[in-house]
């Protein structure tokens, strides 16, 4: 027979790997304001804005619905697994620092090469704008993610259809460029 690792360890390689992407996402989180310094109009062409935590809430509807339901989940398992109540508490703190990094109003920028979006850049060869829009976000998918690949942006209607223009010049401009197939 097997010997399976202890409830403790397991536990605590959970709660240590939650730890490890909350701080990873608190890190990308802070990186915003360093890559998007200015909003509206930007000097290069391009346009910047700025979400609140509506737009945020609107945004991450599906992620705050699983956070709220990881958070339930082991207070259930506790004493069947037998174990100890301070991981489930150390678990659920961590998953509530995760959940209002979810809702802190992003910054978002749109330049001729790239897409700003939660602290990272994206090329706009990896972008592609979703057929089906929602009504209160816009939705880019990641190109070869797959069912991963849904990348929301947040904001006001106005900012976000202001966005929605810019985006839509970037594919256009990206379809006319010399020697590209329509495949592509």
């Amino acid at each position: 027979m097997v010997d399976l690792p202890s409830v403790e360890n397991v536990a605590t390689l959970a709660v240590a790997v939650l730890a490890g992407i909350v701080a990873w996402d608190a890190y990308w989180l802070t990186k915003q304001r360093r890559d998007v310094p200015e909003l509206g109009q930007l000097p290069g062409g391009g346009f910047a804005w700025e979400s609140e935590g509506v737009h945020e809430a609107v945004r991450q509807w599906g992620n705050l619905g699983s956070m709220a339901a990881m958070m339930v989940l082991p207070w259930g398992l506790l004493e069947a697994s037998d174990t100890p109540i301070i991981y489930a508490i150390v678990w659920d703190f961590f998953l509530g620092l995760h959940l209002i990094s979810l809702l802190i109003p992003k910054r978002y920028a749109i330049t001729s090469t790239h897409l700003f979006a939660d602290g990272q850049r994206y090329a706009w060869e990896r972008l592609r704008l979703a057929k089906r829009q929602p009504k209160r976000r816009i939705m880019l998918l990641r190109n070869g993610w797959g069912p991963f690949g849904p990348l929301p942006l947040g904001g006001a209607s106005e900012s976000l259809g202001l966005a929605r223009e810019y985006i839509k010049a970037m594919e256009q401009a990206r379809r006319e460029k010399p020697g590209r197939s329509e495949s592509e």
